[in-house]
């Protein structure tokens, strides 16, 4: 029985020093919270218009100086605002921001192949087989999948309207 409890007793501790060393070789580099207090800042959509695959690379872009503040059409104005605020950049030195994009589709080209359908990845595209589709601009990403997809090219990317957000004042111009 004392054998027993010894050899137990050894094989945890030589785990344990093991798990500590594995620790300390293995150990995950911690992100910089900046990176985080980005993210959390941007729209969460991971719709791809900025050229990045989500939220997360793109924050780190924006900390690593790899993309200017107003690469994000869903943020608009208020989120260069917000960026030049935490990065201590003038909003006025970043230049203009590009508009989002929803999918707008043509009904009298559309002939309801539901290849739109299945590509959307937020289901913004509602409809059947054979019946003609329509988008939810609310739930629209802009990702433009079922712009790609769509064999009779009645879909059209445009800009999305103006909100209370999106909206600011426009400089004076000059006399």
């Amino acid at each position: 029985m004392v054998m027993a409890i010894l050899a137990i007793t050894a094989l945890g501790a030589g785990l344990g020093i093991l798990l500590g060393l594995a620790g300390k070789f293995f150990a995950v580099e911690e992100e910089n919270p900046l990176v985080k207090e980005i993210e959390a800042m941007m729209p969460g959509s991971q719709c791809g218009q900025c050229g990045f695959p989500g939220c997360a690379p793109a924050a780190k872009a924006v900390v690593d100086g790899e993309v200017g503040l107003n690469f994000c059409p869903p943020g608009g104005r208020a989120l260069v605002e917000d960026l030049a605020r935490i990065l201590d950049i003038d909003p006025g030195s970043v230049g203009e921001v590009a508009k989002p994009l929803v999918a707008n589709i043509n009904e009298s080209l559309c002939v309801g192949c539901t290849k739109c359908l299945k590509a959307c990845p937020t289901d913004a595209v509602v409809g059947a087989n054979g019946q003609i589709h329509a988008v939810l601009f609310d739930a629209c990403t802009g990702c433009k999948k079922c712009f790609d997809v769509c064999p009779e090219d009645c879909i059209s990317m445009d800009e999305e309207a103006e909100t209370l957000r999106s909206w600011h004042w426009p400089k004076p111009a000059a006399a």
